[in-house]
């Protein structure tokens, strides 16, 4: 059975959503895990069951709850948040599958460049008010010009966990 959603206008509830991200480091020894706090976003669900939309991070509200890594994700090392604040994700079509089963294809954008992502998400939560997808998914970070990698500490790609959380939107 495949749920359907209302169509409309859907906005990102930021306090009931969450985007997280985790990577081995020290070679493959320590996962360093971090939560971005400025979470933002809406989308569009189409008489035909297609969604489109954009989610937006806050790139320097990344928190590993260690001052000084967070100082370094956000330098030019890294995210270069001064030049490239925002981290989006611009869903061009999202397709309700099989059961629960959401299709997402879109651009992520990281520090000023977009690749294609396409993502797998599931529909945990879908009433006429409200709706929430979970997803995750790998991001290669030297896609993104992330290459920063004393002495060979960092291997593989990180891996982005989400809560997303819509409520329907009365404009």
């Amino acid at each position: 059975m495949t749920v359907a959603v209302e169509t409309g206008v859907w906005q990102l509830d930021a306090a009931a959503s969450t985007v997280a991200l985790r990577h081995k480091t020290m070679w493959g020894l320590v996962t360093v895990k971090g939560t971005f706090g400025g979470v933002g976003g809406r989308g569009e669900v189409s008489a035909d069951g297609s969604a489109a939309g954009t989610i937006t991070l806050d790139a320097a509200s990344l928190d590993t709850k260690h001052k000084k890594r967070d100082e370094h994700l956000r330098s030019a090392d890294f995210f270069d948040v001064t030049n490239h604040p925002e981290i989006t994700f611009a869903v061009r079509d999202a397709q309700v599958r099989s059961g629960d089963t959401v299709e997402v294809s879109g651009q992520l954008t990281v520090r000023g460049v977009s690749r294609p992502q396409s993502v797998t998400a599931r529909l945990v939560d879908a009433g006429a008010g409200a709706l929430t997808l979970e997803t995750e998914f790998t991001v290669d970070r030297a896609e993104f010009g992330l290459v920063w990698n004393q002495m060979g500490m960092m291997r593989g790609p990180a891996t982005v966990t989400a809560t997303l959380r819509f409520v329907r939107s009365a404009a």
